[in-house]
């Protein structure tokens, strides 16, 4: 799921080789605990999956995501899904909550975020989200970087997401008026059902194609990674295994 960030998402391969990334979404789902009548704001709703489970609790729900084919396959599910930024929101004082999952280390500019997220909100009202944390995917970034490195490839020498420590993260949202339930760093190894070359496709071809990698050598390069990757995220059986790492945080905004 996606914010204010330039990767461009394939809605279709997301669907295919990302259906984890909602389907573990339930225990931030629970921390909200939408309510019926509740007017709500998915920030960062993707294509939509999670956030008709919010509309099936009967909240009036709201979707925005800066990718187009993202939004499209939100609307298609039937959700009042906006082209947005995360960023830049317009919204004042009409939700009862703000919801987000697995989106906020794609966009970055947590005070930007957070101060939006808390002129959207009515006096009160609830922020609740989780996205990756400090050591998510270390592994695999740095495996990344080292072929390109190797390669000749140009790599950015600061990263490129926002992982911040729950601590960190706790001094924004404290920083932006709200009071904090809960903000935990969570080590979540993840099952990568399609594989690594799926996933790196899915979650790092634009880190790849923005490196100067042609077309004709990603695949080359997306091998490399995964001899790097083998030994330690890949099981006896072959199966991988992504170094996840989430925050979790529940707040309330200060009346």
């Amino acid at each position: 799921m996606t914010t204010g960030t330039s990767h461009t998402w394939d809605a279709n391969l997301y669907a295919t080789h990302a259906a984890f990334v909602p389907a573990l979404g339930a225990p931030v789902l629970e921390l909200l605990a939408p309510q019926p009548g509740e007017r709500i704001l998915d920030l960062g709703c993707g294509d939509g999956v999670l956030t008709a489970k919010l509309v099936a609790a009967g909240a009036t729900v709201v979707g925005i995501d800066p990718d187009k084919a993202m939004v499209a396959a939100a609307l298609e599910k039937g959700i009042d899904a906006r082209l947005g930024d995360a960023r830049q929101l317009g919204f004042d004082q009409e939700f009862d909550a703000v919801f987000s999952n697995a989106a906020l280390h794609w966009v970055g500019a947590p005070a930007l975020v957070t101060a939006g997220v808390a002129r959207a909100l009515k006096p009160g009202g609830r922020y609740v989200g989780e996205f990756g944390g400090h050591g998510n995917i270390a592994a695999i970034r740095v495996a990344l970087r080292a072929v390109l490195a190797a390669r000749g490839y140009r790599t950015d020498p600061q990263e490129t997401s926002y992982y911040p420590t729950a601590e960190g993260f706790r001094a924004v949202l404290e920083a932006g008026g709200f009071q904090i339930e809960s903000c935990a760093i969570i080590p979540r190894p993840t099952p990568i059902p399609s594989g690594m070359t799926a996933w790196l496709n899915t979650f790092r071809g634009g880190f790849i194609d923005s490196a100067g990698v042609p077309p004709a050598k990603r695949a080359q390069v997306i091998e490399d990674v995964r001899a790097l990757l083998r030994p330690v995220l890949a099981d006896e059986g072959g199966n991988w295994i992504a170094d996840y790492v989430r925050i979790r945080f529940a707040a309330t905004l200060s009346a």
